[in-house]
């Protein structure tokens, strides 16, 4: 999901910062005997754009996991969920998936 959001922001021409864009992945997992089964996987974003960027960035967001090959062939076996935490500008915006909305990070 990383690589294919990396690769909206490229197409849209988003100036972002490739140093600061980081993915941090949270996985749960059950085990049936010596087996384990990935049940979930949370991903969280946190990268800068600029202010121009604002409404573009936030549709690559919500759009990009419709784009990633992995997404779609797991999606029906394991909960796959995202947020963002995106700096734009002076401000910093808490992003979820297309059931939320922009709003101020939690603190």
């Amino acid at each position: 999901m990383y690589g294919t959001l990396r690769g909206a922001l490229a197409g849209r021409k988003i100036a972002f910062e490739r140093e600061s864009f980081t993915a941090t992945v949270d996985g749960r997992i059950s085990g049936i005997g010596k087996t384990i089964r990935i049940k979930s996987i949370h991903v969280h974003y946190d990268l800068r754009v600029p202010p121009e960027a604002r409404e573009a960035t936030e549709r690559a967001l919500q759009v990009h996991p419709e784009g990633c090959p992995a997404h779609q062939s797991v999606k029906d076996a394991i909960a796959i969920t995202w947020d963002a935490t995106l700096h734009v500008g002076d401000q910093v915006l808490a992003l979820r998936e297309a059931r939320g909305a922009a709003a101020p990070p939690a603190s």
